[in-house]
């Protein structure tokens, strides 16, 4: 008997017409760690490297005929060196510590709301959340500042509000928002099945949510909370528009104090930069750690 050959089985096909082989693409859900991941991938070396370019421009400038001497540039950096990092950066810290509190404390209160069996407290938390999530963080700054007043009089007594906590408070809005999500992805991301097994058990609502629900969430959500701890620090010193003497104020009124010399603008902000980064370096690298440490492992 005759053996038969099937083409693509016993021996290879040969056709001269063209194949269309399947497209293959590599999906990745979106990261809510995504500046953090951004940040850890910088090599350690960038902020030394922008530093150098530092160190360069005032000798380009003198170069160009300039009086002001690269000496001279970073004996007026060292000067200012303690100033700038104890009054301005530290400001700073604090202005992002209180604002991540604030935040905090507001948005687990609204991501709840937002989880909340009442359809109004439901959809009301949800109104909010998406209001001040989708808003530029500088309008509401802007609208805090305008509307909130100077001083508050109680009586005989008058008590002053100054610029950075209205600074606080402005910036604490769309961190609430984003804490708000933060809760409600964590408690939906747990499975039902707990839920159930609690009912069946005859705990509360309450119970169940405090007791076995949020417990678990909480090693969930810290990697994000970090995230935008760290793009909150970095995005604190747009509160210099309004008048917030941080670190990026100091800066500008440092180099106004120093006569306004072209040589000093980058040298300062490179110093900024670098400080920002060896603060914000260290908080992006640990999410990402935690991140895969807490990932769900399906």
């Amino acid at each position: 008997m005759k053996s038969k050959h099937i083409p693509g089985i016993h021996q290879q096909n040969q056709t001269d017409l063209p194949v269309l082989h399947s497209f293959k693409r590599r999906y990745r859900s979106p990261s809510e760690i995504g500046f953090s991941e951004w940040l850890a991938g910088l090599p350690a070396w960038v902020p030394f490297l922008v530093l150098l370019a530092a160190a360069a421009w005032p000798m380009t400038a003198l170069a160009q005929g300039s009086n002001y001497t690269t000496g001279q540039a970073f004996e007026a950096l060292l000067r200012w060196i303690p100033f700038l990092v104890g009054s301005g950066f530290f400001l700073t810290i604090v202005i992002s510590f209180l604002t991540m509190l604030v935040g905090t404390v507001l948005g687990v209160f609204l991501g709840l709301g937002q989880i909340s069996q009442n359809r109004f407290i439901a959809k009301f938390c949800w109104l909010v959340t998406q209001t001040f999530r989708n808003s530029p963080w500088l309008v509401l700054l802007f609208i805090v500042m305008l509307s909130f007043p100077f001083e508050i009089t109680i009586g005989d007594t008058i008590i002053p509000i100054p610029d950075w906590i209205k600074a606080v408070i402005g910036l604490a809005l769309p961190i609430m928002a984003n804490i708000s999500e933060i809760v409600r992805g964590a408690i939906n991301s747990v499975p039902t099945a707990q839920w159930e097994a609690s009912e069946s058990l005859a705990f509360t609502r309450f119970q169940t949510l405090f007791q076995i629900i949020l417990p678990q969430c909480i090693k969930r959500m810290i990697p994000p909370w970090m995230n935008w701890y760290a793009i909150l620090t970095m995005a604190t010193p747009i509160v210099s528009i309004l008048g917030v003497e941080e670190v990026l104020n100091l800066t500008r009124q440092a180099i106004e104090a120093e006569d306004n010399h072209p040589e000093l603008l980058v040298p300062f902000y490179s110093f900024v930069l670098v400080i920002f980064f060896i603060y914000c370096y260290p908080i992006a690298r640990l999410t990402v750690r935690l991140e895969r440490r807490f990932a769900v492992k399906l």
